[in-house]
C-alpha cells in the first residue's frame, strides 16, 4: 500500500525528475489536457480533479510523514490539481495553454497573500492548499484575459 501512495504522491513517478519535478509535472497536465482532457465534459473534469485533489492529499500526507519532511520536492501532485484547475473550462489552444502553464508556475513560487499562511495547513492539506491558492490566483487571471480578449 506505501507504493501506492508514492506512486500517487509523486505523479506516476513525475516527482523523481532531476530538474524542476514541479514545472515537469504543471507541463505533463498541459500536455494531457491539450491532447485528452479538454474533451471531457466539465462535471467530469471537476470530478476528476476533486477525485486527484482528495486522494492527493491523502497520498501527500502518508508521503511526507515517511520522509519526515513537511513538503518533500518530489510530491508533486499537489502541482497537478494546481495545474488542472488553472485549466478548467479554457480553450486548447497553445497560447492559452501556456499562459495557464506560465502564470500557475509563477504564483506558485511567489506565493503571495495568503498563500504562504494556508501553507501551513498540516500535512497533505497544506502541501495541497498552497498550489490550489495559487491556481486560483492563476485561473482568474486567465479566464479575465479570455474574456477581455
Amino acid at each position: 500500500m506505501k507504493m501506492i501512495w508514492k506512486i500517487i504522491a509523486t505523479f506516476l513517478g513525475v516527482g523523481y525528475f532531476p530538474l524542476a519535478p514541479g514545472t515537469v509535472t504543471s507541463f505533463a497536465i498541459v500536455l494531457l489536457y491539450r491532447f485528452f482532457l479538454h474533451k471531457l465534459s466539465w462535471p467530469l473534469y471537476l470530478l476528476l480533479f476533486l477525485f486527484l485533489f482528495f486522494l492527493g492529499t491523502f497520498a501527500s500526507s502518508k508521503l511526507s510523514s515517511r520522509l519526515e519532511e513537511k513538503d518533500p520536492r518530489k510530491i508533486v501532485v499537489d502541482e497537478a490539481c494546481g495545474q488542472l484547475l488553472v485549466l478548467f473550462l479554457v480553450p486548447e489552444s497553445w497560447l492559452v495553454l501556456l499562459l495557464g502553464f506560465f502564470l500557475f508556475r509563477i504564483f506558485d513560487i511567489i506565493k503571495p497573500f495568503p498563500t504562504r499562511k494556508i501553507e501551513n495547513l498540516s500535512k497533505g492539506w497544506g502541501i495541497m492548499a498552497d498550489d490550489i491558492m495559487a491556481s486560483i490566483y492563476a485561473g482568474l487571471i486567465l479566464h479575465l484575459y479570455l474574456l477581455l480578449k
